[in-house]
């Protein structure tokens, strides 16, 4: 028997109408999102926050995600990166996501603050970044951790957007495979 909750790929269930496939989404992301917030905040109260913000705004936008962009996943965590960078910018979590969805502060407890720094601890994917090849370790944080546009990043390393891309694209692979996922 297939396990329901991994029946269906990430595209499939951002992609489906109902709140329950997005319930689905959401479950299979959260520790991660947490922990990779957590990590980077080193504040369980704002990763908590961030999450939340991040699963609200990948909710009310979720018709955008188009597949043939990239997974489900880098989406979803283009999203995330995209609320830590406001968060560093201005100091300060934006809250007119959570207002505009009628969401309130997460109150946690001492046992879900324990948890989220438990996953913050977890440091596997900079550790499979930090064993890639120079050229697609330079590639990924460029791109993904620093946000830069992949013309941007073509122009510094003088070579072409379309090998940035596949740098990117072979290292997140090999990242995804030795995590277990799907290469």
């Amino acid at each position: 028997m297939v396990d329901e909750d991994h029946a269906h790929s990430d595209e499939a269930l951002l992609a489906a109408p109902d709140a329950a496939s997005f319930e689905r989404f959401y479950v299979r992301h959260v520790d991660g999102l947490l922990g990779y917030f957590a990590r980077r905040t080193r504040d369980a109260e704002l990763a908590a926050d961030l999450t939340a913000e991040t699963f609200a705004a990948a909710l009310a936008g979720r018709r955008r995600f188009r597949p043939e962009a990239g997974t489900a996943g880098a989406w979803l965590y283009g999203i995330a990166m995209k609320k830590l960078a406001d968060v560093q910018r201005r100091g300060y979590v934006e809250r007119r996501a959570q207002r505009r969805l009628g969401m309130q502060r997460i109150e946690l407890t001492h046992e879900d603050v324990a948890r989220i720094e438990r996953l913050g601890a977890d440091e596997t994917a900079t550790l499979l970044v930090a064993a890639l090849p120079s050229d697609q370790r330079q590639a990924i944080v460029a791109h993904v951790v620093d946000e830069r546009g992949y013309g941007e990043i073509a122009t510094e390393l003088r070579t072409s957007e379309a090998v940035v891309r596949k740098r990117v694209s072979r290292g997140l692979r090999t990242v995804r495979a030795r995590m277990g996922g799907r290469g």
